[in-house]
């Protein structure tokens, strides 16, 4: 942060999340190539600070690259079926032994504790045990994939104890029949199948893959998970993209409320993609997480923290906490993930057909992404509804924006008669009105 200034408005900023994430369940999952890139140390550092803020860390790692490396290692050739490993006693053995070095790599991440670095004084205790029974895949196509395997079910209530204590749990992409057989698992499934049984409130898959775009080459913030079927079934996706969108779609039709796909090429991905409302990656919802709605008496602190700093600076009259509860049925606001990011207010004048709008606005951070616009056309709406032919605004530095979006230059003397005798002259605010 370049000045005190700037970290206090970012530490406010986070704010929201930190409340909203306390108590919450995260399964994180991340592919090996993850830590063959060397970025293990800074996400063991991310995570941490997850744990440190009250928030219960399930941690599922992949081993693809690793296996494919000690197959190497014995001239043993990787045979696959559908982009999935075909999984021989070889084989097996190879991602056994990858799967151990990754666990202590893992842990000995979350054992740092240097003294003027993020794991200062975090004493992370990693937990990891035979969580997952599995059940073998078997012959799909006429292929027999042997030793392949899918989760059967998660020891959901011996984790969430595990959790409760404040410790994070870490899954390895194996897992063991009741007769003690081990297979090799899919990181995604394991990670899906843990978000779903632990009733997890996000699932995050920090890829090797790229920010996802659509077909014309725009970024994929954000998707329903009946969207991100549709993107799936138009193909232009890359394989690798698919896979993870793909799962993420299963969690979220299971119960999983969001999904994010968070490339770990940034530093600190994981934390920009929480904790920032447009985040760096790609989020999955089993519903639609922006709102545009009529407000409730539980908006009224939402709508004063967006309001203040323009009544501070003038553009805004000012309106007490008293005054906007007991007008808050007249105002609308626009919501994303349970924050309040626009509001505005409609009040009708029946007699002359017309209607005030007000207070329109939007925070800063998102503003130029239309928002501004989505609000103007609800309130639009509400007028219409109510049986209103016309729409003004008084203002004093945003005419240009009014006029753009169909509001022409009025006297005081246009406005309905009570209204008129509320005008401030003092700052001779102007008049724009929009018949509907």
């Amino acid at each position: 942060m370049e000045t005190p200034n700037q970290f206090v408005q970012w530490l406010r900023s986070v704010a929201p999340y930190i409340h909203a994430f306390r108590g919450k369940t995260f399964v994180v999952a991340f592919p090996g190539e993850l830590v063959t890139a060397g970025a293990l140390p800074v996400l063991a550092q991310d995570l941490s600070l997850l744990v440190a803020l009250d928030i219960r860390v399930v941690i599922v790692h992949g081993s693809r690259p690793q296996v494919a490396e000690q197959l190497a290692l014995r001239n043993v050739e990787g045979r696959f079926h559908n982009g999935i490993r075909i999984t021989d006693t070889a084989a097996l053995e190879c991602a056994k032994e990858a799967a151990g070095e990754l666990r202590l790599d893992i842990e000995a991440a979350f054992s740092q504790g240097l003294p003027n670095t993020p794991m200062a004084h975090a004493a992370i205790r990693i937990i990891s045990g035979n969580f997952v029974t599995a059940r073998p895949l078997g012959v799909i196509d006429g292929v027999d994939l042997e030793l392949t395997g899918m989760p059967r079910k998660i020891a959901a209530e011996t984790i969430h104890a595990i959790l409760a204590t404040d410790s994070p749990v870490l899954l390895s992409p194996l897992g063991f029949s009741p007769t003690g057989e081990a297979f090799n698992l899919t990181m995604e499934d394991v990670a899906v199948s843990a978000a779903i049984a632990l009733h997890a409130d996000k699932l995050v898959f920090i890829t090797e893959t790229l920010m996802m775009l659509d077909e014309g080459g725009a970024e994929i913030r954000e998707l329903s998970s009946h969207q991100a079927e549709a993107v799936l079934q138009a193909g232009f996706l890359p394989a690798d993209a698919a896979f993870y969108l793909q799962h993420a779609i299963k969690a979220c039709n299971s119960g999983v409320p969001r999904a994010h796909i968070v490339p770990f090429e940034m530093d600190g991905s994981a934390l920009l993609e929480l904790f920032t409302h447009d985040g760096v990656g790609t989020m999955i919802s089993h519903e639609n997480l922006e709102s545009l709605r009529r407000a409730t008496i539980e908006d009224v602190g939402g709508i004063i923290k967006l309001i203040e700093p323009l009544e501070a600076d003038g553009t805004l009259v000012k309106r007490g906490r008293e005054l906007i509860e007991r007008e808050i049925d007249q105002f609308s606001v626009i919501e994303h993930d349970g924050v309040i990011f626009g509001c505005a207010a409609l009040y009708p004048f029946p007699e002359s057909k017309m209607g005030e709008m007000a207070c329109l606005t939007v925070n800063p951070e998102v503003q130029a992404q239309g928002d501004g616009e989505r609000i103007l056309k609800h309130v639009e709406n509400r007028a219409r509804a109510a049986g209103l032919k016309q729409l003004f605004v008084l203002t004093t530095r945003t005419s240009h924006w009014f006029q753009k979006r169909g509001f022409k230059p009025a006297t005081v003397d246009a406005l309905p008669k009570d209204r008129q005798h509320m005008y401030n002259w003092q700052r001779k605010s102007q008049v724009l009105i929009k018949s509907l």
